[in-house]
């Protein structure tokens, strides 16, 4: 994994990040992997609920201290991160792989003989996609870190990464690894919908990934194209869930949907 200059050991002498231009409640640092200690932290995350409006209130300091805010559940039957079994050593860097590729390997290996791949979904190229991307995670940031969150234990994490959609190949996460080892690989395409469609990563469980969606799409027809990069980027979406055809899963999970959700069996 190809990784920025991380601030994040800088916590372990200045815990509120008064140095790094923030301030931070009580919280841990995680260096927490399935083969031990890592060398520096992988990121930090507070030790209670925060208080309403702390997400877009703190964010660009968050940013400009080198680090990306994301919701983690403490609290599931996995534990925290600390016991997700990170892999930050099998993680590569999502900018060297082409996410296209990887979802039409995926389709190759789990679609119907004879179905081809699509291709890709069109987005939207509205100039303003990335600053309303940054306002509609802080308003679901917002709902999901106060206590009655539908996440058991949710917690503000921060980590250092280069933009939302690395999140999970920054800290090595291991949800996906039934499926793919190399979670990078899985973030080219968190890239290529960040870009366009204005996803951000909400939020992390042991095995579940939450987006935020600026731009969902709008027809049926824009919805079932991008039911297909859904398929690939994780079949169980589809095979294990209550809409089990594209066209279905394009009107019920996808059609106008400001968030979408991913768990790997």
């Amino acid at each position: 994994m190809a990784t920025l200059p991380n601030p994040l050991p800088r916590l372990a002498t200045d815990p509120t990040g008064h140095a790094l231009g923030l301030a931070l409640p009580p919280g841990r640092l995680i260096d927490a992997t399935d083969e031990g200690p890592w060398h520096e932290p992988l990121l930090w995350h507070a030790d209670a609920p925060s208080a309403p409006g702390d997400w877009a209130a703190h964010h660009d300091a968050y940013r400009a201290a080198g680090l990306v805010p994301v919701v983690v559940d403490v609290g599931g039957s996995q534990g925290g991160p600390e016991s997700w079994e990170l892999m930050p050593a099998d993680t590569s860097y999502p900018g060297d792989h082409d996410p296209e590729e990887v979802l039409t390997g995926f389709w190759e290996e789990y679609a119907a003989e004879g179905e081809d791949w699509p291709g890709l979904a069109r987005g939207t190229d509205a100039e303003s996609l990335q600053a309303d991307a940054d306002a509609l995670v802080a308003w679901f940031a917002d709902s999901t870190l106060v206590v009655g969150s539908p996440l058991k234990e949710p917690r503000l994490a921060l980590v250092p990464a280069r933009r939302s959609a690395d999140i999970p190949a920054a800290i090595g996460w291991s949800g996906p690894a039934n499926y793919e080892s190399d979670t990078a690989r899985l973030c080219a395409v968190l890239r290529s919908w960040e870009d366009r469609f204005g996803i951000r990563v909400l939020a992390l469980t042991f095995n579940q990934l939450v987006l935020s969606v600026a731009a969902p799409p709008a027809t049926v027809a824009e919805a079932e194209a991008l039911a297909a990069e859904h398929f690939a980027f994780c079949p169980d979406n589809i095979t294990q869930g209550a809409h089990n055809t594209l066209r279905a899963y394009a009107e019920h999970e996808l059609l106008s949907k400001p968030t979408w959700s991913f768990w790997w069996d």
